[in-house]
This record gives C-alpha cells, structure tokens and sequence, in this order.
C-alpha cells in the first residue's frame, strides 16, 4: 500500500512505496505525520512533479468503497484501497430513543421540551439525518484524501443501473440495446429487485437464469417488467404457460416449495406484487448519490459517473474479486487494472461520544451514571494508542482503540479483541480520536479468492 507524502510545507507530493518511507523516516529526512492512513513529512523538500491521481467512489448503504489510482497508458495502477464503514443505524436508533423520551416526558407531564414538529419546514434536498451522515463522512474523506495526495479528479458509481435505458432501451439507440454492458445493467437490475434468489421456488445459492414472465410466444416483451430470475429447474419446466397455471400444476415446483417451507398460493402473490414494483424504487435506493455527487462537484474537481452495471462488467472482465474497495477501482470507464493486490484500510466511523451521561436497561430505566469529564490522564475514548505490559495477565504489546476509565484502568480495542485493565501508565498515544477506527486488511489471500468470488 502506497504511503502519502506530505512536503515541508504540507503540501500534497506523489505517493511512495513502503520501502521508501522506511528510508526516509530511518535517514531523518522525514518524519511520520500521520499514522492512518499511513502519511510521512518531508523535512528537506518544498515542491516536486506529480502525476495525474483518480479518486473513485463506490457509494453503497453501509460501506463505502474508496481507491486513488494513478493514471498511465498501459491502464490505471492501485495505489490505495479503502472500505468506509457508516453509522446511519445508530444514528437511527439513538434519534428513536431520544423521540421515545420526549413522547414519555410529555404523556407524563414531566419538564419536557415542547414539540416542535409544527413550526419546521424541510428545506429542498433534505435527507435524513441517518442518511446526511453517510454523504457528510464520504466528503469528509474525499477532503482529507484531497489533502494527503495531488487528487486530479473523482469518479463516482453515480447508480446501480440507468432505470431510464431499462425502461426504455431505445432511448439512445439499437446500439445501447444490443451491446454487451446491456446484459450486465439489466440482471444487476434483476438481482436487486428479486432479492438474489428465484423468484419461484425462493432457491439460493444456485445459478440464476434471465426468465420472462409472460413468454415472448404469448407476447410478452424484453421490457424490464416482464423479466424475472429463476433456477434453471422452474425455468425449464415453466417454459411458455401462464404464471397461474405454473404454479398450479407444476409438481417439480411444489415439491421445492415445501423443502424451502413455502406455499404455491404465498409465492405466485409474491410474483405478482414484485412484477407491479415501479421502477422509480431503484431512484429511492440512489437519493443519497445524487446529493454526494452534487457535494463532490462543489470541490472543483472534474467528477465522471458510472453505473453499478459497468463497475461489475469491468470487475468480471479483467477477473477481480468483489470488495467495496475493489468495486470503487473498477468505477468508470476501465481499459487495465494493475498493482490492486493492496492492503485494504477500512475506515468505522465511530463518532465523538454522546452528551447523555447515562445508560438505560431494556426497560428504559437509569443504569449508572458516566463520568463528566472526557480526558482522563491525558487519553480520552477513540485515541490510538499502543499499551506495553511488562508483568501481570495482560502482559506483551497491545495495540488499538482505548476507552477510558476514571480509574486509569483502560480497555484496548486491538484486532484479536479486548483487553481489559490497562493502567494508563503503559499507554503511549500514536494518532489522536478523530471519530473513526481503523483496521488494516491484509491482501494476501485476494489473489487465490480471485476465481472463486468471480464465479
């Protein structure tokens, strides 16, 4: 995984490799300037040539993927990797908390703060607060990644499939319906809405085939709402009867039904009701990339676009397994893919702690009272820090996320799991809270997973 430069002045310089930092931080020319990601400052130098650098998004519910990729004629090379895990379900879950509180205070006529919810109007392009989160920590990132390396421009999977040519595949052209990413936006399209197993039997785990509801002998069409996905078994015997009449008569079909535990009558409902879904679900699914991708070209920054269809076509092409980090590199148009076999940083945001200085017991009662300060001997919860015991249990070298207590007793968060009942007094701070943890994938099993998660 490339290593940031910073110059003299903190000015963004190329990438280097792990190697070179280590020379340079062994010969005094640089010193560490942050430790995740992994960022060195020269001491000697001011300014220096760059190449053209690519930050490409993968935008996604819970992670986000991120990869700066340096630009060459022969391709694109990886130079780092990234997966940003977000908190939106407990941001949810405290604000429903905290809507259950003041629903109590006022029922019970208790001080109470008064109900605001007449007095407030939505501005245009409002998200709620759980999804807010999402597009304000991936511009976060995409600033401080701007910071740490000469980002030229942003690619972003802007959405998962163009419901407009899905819709309507002459939209642009017989170019557009006959080509080959056509294949790729439709079933990526297929597998969403039909939740990854056959819509029939309710099968997983097995190979899915493209199956028209009405057969195109009974006039049905190659329209988006007339497809569906089924296990080669319901497909075959399915072949051109009536949807009723499949699921009324077919006895292979009723005697997969009762081994997954479902009824004829429950599953041809289902398949009716998801025929029906409109497409504009798909537009729902994307409200927060539209308000990320107007964030990214506020920075300035050339911003290119492409579909979640593309970003798998790309991956399956040139044989790259499937990761958050690795799907944001395959974004956009893509010729050759090098140099990816990198460490993953993935990147939890964690926030900065609460205001309420109490916990509560299934039943919503009080359970213990917090400590108001936040900094105890110096560390507060969220610093990294690095823990040697010399003697005792917890005796060796612990490295990871401490929360603090006001005792001086601490726990460390490292990659094997807690340690609990660290004095302060072997704890040294390598990289102060910032709202995030971090936690370093290795790479080395990519390359032999490669075949598997492609097939």
């Amino acid at each position: 995984m490339a290593v940031f430069v910073l110059s003299k002045h903190k000015r963004p310089l190329m990438p280097c490799s792990e190697k070179r930092a280590r020379l340079l931080l062994q010969r005094g020319r640089a010193v560490v300037h942050k430790r995740y990601p992994f960022t060195v400052r020269l001491k000697d130098r001011v300014g220096g040539d760059t190449q053209p650098l690519r930050l490409k998004l993968d935008p996604g519910s819970q992670t986000t993927g991120l990869a700066v990729v340096r630009e060459a004629d022969n391709g694109q090379h990886v130079l780092c990797l990234f997966e940003l895990v977000h908190r939106g379900f407990q941001i949810k879950k405290a604000l429903q908390q905290r809507a259950s509180f003041r629903r109590r205070r006022r029922s019970q006529n208790l001080r109470h703060r008064a109900p605001r919810f007449d007095n407030r109007t939505k501005p245009k392009g409002w998200l709620a607060p759980s999804l807010q989160h999402r597009v304000d920590t991936v511009m976060a990132w995409v600033d401080r990644l701007c910071k740490l390396a000469p980002i030229t421009a942003l690619d972003q999977e802007l959405v998962r499939f163009d419901t407009q040519k899905l819709a309507n595949p002459e939209i642009i052209g017989i170019e557009y319906q006959q080509g080959t990413l056509l294949g790729y936006e439709v079933r990526e399209y297929l597998l969403e809405k039909w939740g990854r197993e056959c819509a029939y039997c309710g099968a997983t785990d097995t190979p899915l085939e493209v199956e028209h509801i009405v057969a195109r002998s009974r006039g049905g069409s190659n329209r988006v709402s007339n497809l569906t996905l089924s296990c080669h078994g319901c497909n075959t015997e399915k072949d051109r009867q009536p949807l009723a009449d499949f699921f009324a008569t077919s006895k292979g079909l009723k005697k997969r039904l009762k081994k997954c535990g479902h009824t004829a009558e429950a599953r041809l409902e289902r398949v009716q009701c998801q025929q029906q879904r409109p497409l504009r679900d798909a537009s729902a699914v994307n409200a927060t990339r539209w308000a990320l991708f107007n964030a990214l070209k506020a920075t300035g920054l050339p911003v290119a676009v492409g579909t979640g269809g593309r970003t798998k076509y790309n991956r399956q092409r040139l044989g790259i397994p499937k990761t958050h980090a690795l799907d944001a590199a395959c974004v956009g148009p893509l010729d050759a893919l090098h140099d990816w076999q990198v460490p993953t940083l993935t990147i939890k945001a964690t926030g900065r702690g609460s205001y309420q200085r109490t916990r509560l017991d299934k039943f919503g009662f009080r359970r213990g009272v917090l400590m108001r300060q936040k900094q105890v001997h110096g560390f507060q919860t969220g610093d990294m820090v690095n823990a040697i015991v010399p003697t005792g249990k917890k005796i060796g070298t612990h490295t990871g996320r401490v929360a603090v207590r006001k005792t001086g007793s601490f726990n460390i968060q490292t990659e094997n799991g807690v340690v609990d009942g660290v004095s302060y007094k072997y704890c040294t701070i390598i990289q102060r809270g910032d709202g995030y943890g971090y936690h370093l994938l290795p790479s080395t099993n990519l390359k032999g997973e490669a075949g598997q998660a492609v097939a």
